[in-house]
């Protein structure tokens, strides 16, 4: 149940930055978000490994590091954290946003995959690998990728890279959820190859 409770609140808050610091911080908004996740990684990560994504969820499964009963619940509370998250910006802070759509669904989609990819791929390799355990970096890389992949695909796809960022955002009022069918595919998509890319790359005495 701990390991539940710690991944609502990490994406608790990685959703209220996407919405609020998304919304006023312009083009450091991908800072703002980058660092919040880094912040959740390291307050959260020992005791649930610090997914606050559904896809990365997958990837990690898909990698035998996470079991079924696991997949299910953490895809429950990333959900229900990022919903929660999006209506307490919309409707207790007051913060307003216009309901958004990628100008090329097929574009985004494809933007989607390749940011999930990467974020998927760096957390495999430096948040469960066993020649990287015990590091103190893995928050920092992974926040940074968001960050990174937020600027180089954000304009393309509108830089959710996570399911449940995407429905967080949906509540909020910022993504059209006629639409959101993108985010939900590109980004399970990119976490599904990361896992089997990763499962042929590194070798079982590696992993």
């Amino acid at each position: 149940m701990k390991k539940y409770i710690v991944e609502f609140i990490g994406t608790f808050f990685l959703v209220l930055a996407v919405c609020m610091a998304g919304s006023k911080a312009g083009d450091m908004a991908p800072v703002a978000i980058g660092a919040t996740l880094m912040v959740m990684i390291f307050a959260g990560g020992h005791v649930s490994g610090g997914h606050y994504n559904p896809a990365v969820t997958l990837a990690v499964f898909i990698r035998g590091k996470c079991n079924a009963t696991d997949l299910i619940f953490y895809w429950v509370a990333q959900i229900v954290g990022g919903v929660i998250a999006g209506l307490l910006a919309a409707n207790y802070f007051n913060y307003f946003a216009v309901a958004t759509s990628p100008e090329v669904p097929i574009k985004a989609l494809v933007a989607e995959l390749i940011g999930t990819f990467a974020l998927a791929y760096v957390v495999l390799n430096v948040a469960t690998a066993t020649k990287n355990a015990g590091n103190s970096f893995y928050g920092l890389a992974i926040g940074f990728t968001v960050t990174a992949m937020a600027y180089t695909l954000g304009p393309v796809s509108m830089g959710a890279f996570n399911p449940a960022v995407a429905i967080g955002a949906g509540a909020f009022g910022l993504f059209a959820w006629g639409t959101i069918w993108v985010y939900l595919v590109g980004c399970l998509l990119g976490g599904a190859l990361a896992g089997v890319v990763y499962k042929f790359v590194i070798k079982p005495d590696e992993a």
